[in-house]
């Protein structure tokens, strides 16, 4: 009995034999390239979000520390704004008493305090300055609804129309920042006198 043995097979039975069940299927050059340029597709679009997240955090956070900035110079610019609405009304007090005309022979010790006032003013308005509170005096000025409260209009022949005949309380700035209004008396125009019957 003849001993039957198997010829190796050629290069051509090899290719049309049937693929191992259990290898592994390699991908095709084609398919492998695109899921690559997929997923760098992917990764840079979450790159670009989140670059743009970080430069919107990045502007909020500037702006929230300008707002900031901005907050704490208010704040050291208008810290005084109820102390300054009190000391205003003692400068009143000091004018009207200084605005008292004294008579030529009135007694020394009473002129002495006259002369104190006006130091006592000239110095409080030197301090006034250094914290930044202005004065508004608008007398003869055109009124300003924004600075000036008019408390009532009278007939003027010498001072414009619109334009500020008297100030009754003056007003105040803290740093352009209206503390107090002027109160004043606002010129109208002066009424043309009635024509005398049967006059052309």
């Amino acid at each position: 009995m003849s001993e039957y043995k198997e010829a190796p097979a050629g290069p051509a039975a090899r290719e049309n034999a049937a693929p191992d069940a259990g290898a592994p299927h390699d991908l095709e050059p084609g398919t492998e390239a695109q899921q690559l340029q997929a997923e760098l597709e992917k990764v840079r679009a979450e790159a670009a979000e989140n670059l743009d997240r970080f430069l919107r955090a990045r502007a909020e956070a500037e702006n929230m520390r300008k707002r900031a900035e901005l907050d704490v110079v208010a704040t050291r610019k208008f810290a005084i704004e109820r102390f300054a609405s009190e000391i205003i009304a003692v400068r009143d007090s000091l004018e009207l008493a200084r605005m008292v005309e004294l008579p030529k022979d009135s007694n020394p010790a009473v002129q002495k305090m006259h002369e104190g006032l006006d130091l006592t003013l000239k110095l409080l308005d030197g301090i006034f300055q250094k914290f930044g509170l202005t004065l508004i005096d608008p007398a003869g000025q055109k009124f300003d609804p924004e600075r000036h409260q008019a408390i009532s209009m009278v007939d003027s022949a010498e001072v414009p129309p619109g334009h500020v005949v008297n100030v009754v309380q003056k007003g105040f700035l803290l740093n352009d920042r209206l503390l107090r209004p002027a109160m004043v008396v606002v010129a109208r125009a002066a009424a043309e006198p009635a024509k005398p019957a049967g006059s052309a």
